[in-house]
């Protein structure tokens, strides 16, 4: 069984593992989506890594603090519906490679977000 530690060291290094890639390879990831700019890529990988940072700090703890737990399930369910609208508006051409890539995040991170929020209302039950 899941706790709720260790879905936050896994949502820590997914997350951290995808910031790293979405860093070192911008390029790669811009010409994926068929965007010209890395800049999205860029500012979402350091994102990501400030993001894994807090989410492995707060995994690691000796006590949990409920209201930091809570903004990282906010933060994950933000970023699903971040990625719904993107996927629903398609202002911005996106290959179809770009979309699934966008939709597969967007399932993992929605799985983190149930997880932590089950682990959570375990510890507080």
């Amino acid at each position: 069984m899941l706790t709720l530690r260790n879905v936050l060291l896994i949502n820590a290094v997914s997350s951290g593992a995808t910031g790293l890639l979405l860093v070192l390879f911008s390029d790669f990831f811009a010409g994926l989506f068929g965007i010209e700019s890395i800049s999205p890529f860029l500012e979402t990988g350091i994102f990501l890594l400030a993001f894994a940072g807090f989410v492995f700090y707060e995994g690691r703890r000796s006590s949990i603090n409920i209201s930091r737990i809570r903004l990282i399930i906010a933060l994950d369910t933000i970023w699903v519906v971040a990625s719904v609208v993107l996927l629903g508006l398609q202002s911005v051409t996106i290959t179809v490679i770009g979309n699934l890539l966008i939709a597969a995040v967007a399932l993992w991170v929605a799985g983190m977000a149930i997880l932590q929020f089950r682990g959570l209302k375990q510890i507080t039950a």
